[in-house]
């Protein structure tokens, strides 16, 4: 479905869906109570989707900023990622879940297995097989799909994920391993499975070693734009055949300056130039 998709729209990129009041053009600051911040977020969100459909193949909603409202906003998380699926994109949730037995199959039903879930969640891979494999089991079940964090984009996760061991494997290798064991059992028509994995691209370096480890995993790439990484800096997340990754930005497109007074033409101008530049390396 994703690379479907991906070929549709002519670049790998995804939207990350990150609504934060305080970055929101002026229109959408007049919320006093939850119920209207709530009502803003929502106006803004829709209008983000019904913009970047004709351009981008996915976008991302990070749950973080729809739970901080409660219930309420836990119900608009789903809502939003059922209508971006209605305007015909494929849909990462964000929400790093991870535990084990039974508190990861609750996790991984609410996420993956209702019928307004996203196509996919970022999953956290630290507890080992029998925390992901609640998640890769029901994603498998529905269609869906799990990225595993291997190596993130931000700076603190290097004194964790860059820790070697005696033999001078690092972490994000050995987790890398790990990841393509657990996802032999899924492999798709397209030839890669249903588990994929985050790979910032902000350690292009690491990027091209974890590429040869997981040649049949398909790349979550965060960090593009504000984190400061460049397209050039994403080609290593690719595969030779210019498939295996997708490319996020958030606020450097949800947040463009707006042309001529209007946010969304802002939004739609970002987006295009985005999905280009990451297009012009491949």
């Amino acid at each position: 479905m994703l690379l479907a998709a991906i070929r549709e729209k002519g670049s790998p990129v995804c939207v990350g869906l990150d609504p934060n009041l305080s970055l929101m053009p002026e229109e959408f600051q007049d919320g006093h109570d939850v119920r209207g911040k709530l009502k803003n977020i929502e106006k803004f969100c829709r209008g983000v989707l019904e913009t970047v459909a004709p351009i981008v193949p996915a976008v991302k909603p990070q749950m973080a900023y729809f739970e901080y409202f409660g219930a309420a906003g836990f119900d608009m998380y789903f809502q939003l990622s059922e209508y971006a699926q209605k305007l015909g994109l494929i849909v990462i949730g964000d929400a790093k879940r991870g535990d084990i037995g039974s508190t990861a199959s609750a996790y991984a039903g609410i996420h993956l297995g209702r019928p307004d879930s996203p196509d996919a969640l970022t999953v956290n891979g630290y507890f080992g097989e029998d925390g992901t494999k609640p998640f890769i089991d029901t994603a498998s079940a529905n269609g869906r799909g799990v990225f595993v964090l291997v190596r993130t984009s931000n700076p603190g996760g290097t004194a964790i994920q860059n820790f070697a061991a005696a033999d001078g494997t690092m972490f994000y290798e050995h987790l890398a391993r790990r990841v393509a064991i657990w996802g032999d059992e899924s492999i798709g028509q397209s030839g890669y499975s249903c588990v994929g994995a985050v790979v910032g691209a902000t350690c292009p370096a690491e990027a091209k070693i974890l590429r040869q480890i997981m040649p049949k995993q398909i790349f979550l790439v965060p960090g593009y734009g504000a984190q400061g990484a460049t397209a050039k800096d994403c080609a290593a997340c690719f595969n030779q055949d210019g498939t295996g990754a997708i490319i996020n930005a958030s606020r450097c497109v949800l947040y463009a300056k707006p042309l001529n007074g209007n946010w969304k033409k802002g939004v739609e101008k970002a987006a295009k130039d985005f999905a280009q530049d990451i297009a012009n390396i491949l």
